[in-house]
């Protein structure tokens, strides 16, 4: 049994390409159906997410596993694959193992170590158990990745950091006020960026949003989001009067808030505390407001140290999510490769006395008479051979069955030997600890 998987990512498609793989959920089950109708996938699991699209598959025939599902692809999404194949890759067995661990702990997200993927992948798996897609090899594959997940979320601090720059701003404000359920946020701008903004502000507890914008329908479309207030643009002095915490990023060519304006509003408010963000290229802020008192302002290139230092310590848990991974993938090879190399072995001598046994019959019927001692050389014998023969094969067998390469000795000694294997599967929670 052969893992593959079959897909496309941020990195090797472009938006257009990901958008026309990018699976509804509800579509989900009847492609899995339809896929392990496929004579050479056993089992499959669809992964779909907006930056990636993968097909996890348990198959017999790693080549005809591959090509039945980009038939599969082609002839579901009209893709013509002629010139399009170069966006997808397609690792099989160690690879495709190695890759799936790699998406489970965050190591191949467009943000390294994001969260979310972990979420994803359990209900890819969860949505291919609930209509009979996957088998026992992906079971325990996807209940590994989880695993493997979890670990890495656990033992290193890969997602601790803030890395973009909507979620620095607010770790910021969280830095000078604490907890923020109580306070005010000003958000100037109606861009994505704002719009992410506010969706960290939510998420920290603030309730309190106003949004100001030069275009009013656009500021109200934005507050509905968010159950906030839309305010109209003339009238940002008195909400910087009220706001605790102001994040600004328009397209404005000059600055929209002066110097003279904040030391009135300062003047105002009795200089109590107020923290101003400036996100805006070029700035919306005169930066000479920092120096105001009560007054916290920090621009892009504040952030961006920030950002820069929290993905560089990201980084640095990544290599020790790395070794995690290769420790769990030792566990996970070692285990599967077991699993397969028992009932080869089996089959192999039970192919090997047959072998023995029609030939001694065989022996026995053309000879004529022949005494008790004579059998019992001659049967002795035919049981040296085939035991001599089939000793190195399955020494080494047993040998390379702990190796990364260990199932590809397996098949191809199934193949070689023709033989029928029946698979004994056991519960991971006893193999894999």
């Amino acid at each position: 049994m052969f893992i593959i998987v079959v897909g496309i990512n941020h990195k090797t498609a472009i938006l257009e390409m990901r958008e026309k793989l990018a699976f509804p959920r509800h579509e989900i089950p009847y492609i899995l159906t339809e896929i392990k109708k496929c004579n050479a996938i056993s089992g499959c699991v669809v992964l779909s997410t907006c930056n990636r699209m993968e097909i996890y598959a348990a198959t017999t025939d790693e080549e005809a596993g591959i090509k039945s599902i980009h038939n599969f692809i082609q002839e579901y999404t009209k893709i013509d694959f002629s010139d399009k194949r170069h966006y997808f890759y397609s690792p099989a067995c160690e690879n495709a193992v190695r890759h799936l661990f790699r998406v489970a702990a965050g190591l191949d997200s467009m943000v390294l170590g994001e969260s979310q993927i972990l979420g994803q992948v359990r209900e890819a798996y969860q949505i291919a158990c609930e209509c009979g897609a996957s088998n026992a090899v992906l079971n325990i594959l996807f209940q590994r990745a989880i695993t493997v997940g979890k670990r890495v979320r656990t033992e290193t601090d890969i997602d601790k950091n803030s890395v973009s720059i909507g979620y620095a701003a607010v770790e910021k404000a969280k830095q000078i006020f604490g907890d923020l359920s109580g306070y005010s946020a000003l958000i100037i701008g109606t861009g994505k960026i704002s719009n992410l903004v506010a969706k960290h502000l939510i998420a920290s507890g603030i309730k309190n949003i106003l949004i100001s914008n030069r275009s009013y329908q656009k500021a109200q479309d934005l507050a509905k989001q968010f159950d906030g207030r839309a305010v109209k643009f003339e009238n940002l002095t008195e909400c910087l009067e009220i706001a605790d915490i102001v994040i600004s990023c328009t397209s404005s060519s000059k600055h929209i808030l002066s110097m003279e304006q904040m030391e009135k509003v300062m003047l105002n408010r009795n200089n109590r505390k107020i923290f101003i963000i400036d996100i805006a290229v070029p700035r919306d802020i005169d930066p000479q407001i920092r120096n105001l008192p009560g007054v916290s302002l920090l621009d892009i290139d504040d952030l961006e140290q920030v950002v820069d230092k929290n993905l560089e310590e990201r980084k640095n848990e990544a290599v020790k999510a790395e070794k995690i991974l290769e420790e769990e993938m030792d566990k996970f090879l070692n285990w599967i490769n077991s699993l397969f190399v028992i009932p080869t072995i089996m089959a192999l001598k039970d192919k090997g006395k047959k072998i023995k046994e029609r030939e001694i019959t065989r022996t026995f019927n053309k000879s004529g008479d022949l005494s008790s001692r004579q059998r019992r050389a001659i049967s002795s014998m035919a049981g040296s051979i085939v035991n001599s023969l089939l000793h190195d094969p399955v020494v080494n067998l047993k040998n390379y069955a702990g190796t990364s390469r260990g199932h590809l000795y397996l098949e191809l000694t199934k193949n070689l030997f023709n033989l029928e294997v029946e698979s004994h599967w056991e519960k991971p929670e006893n193999n894999l600890k």
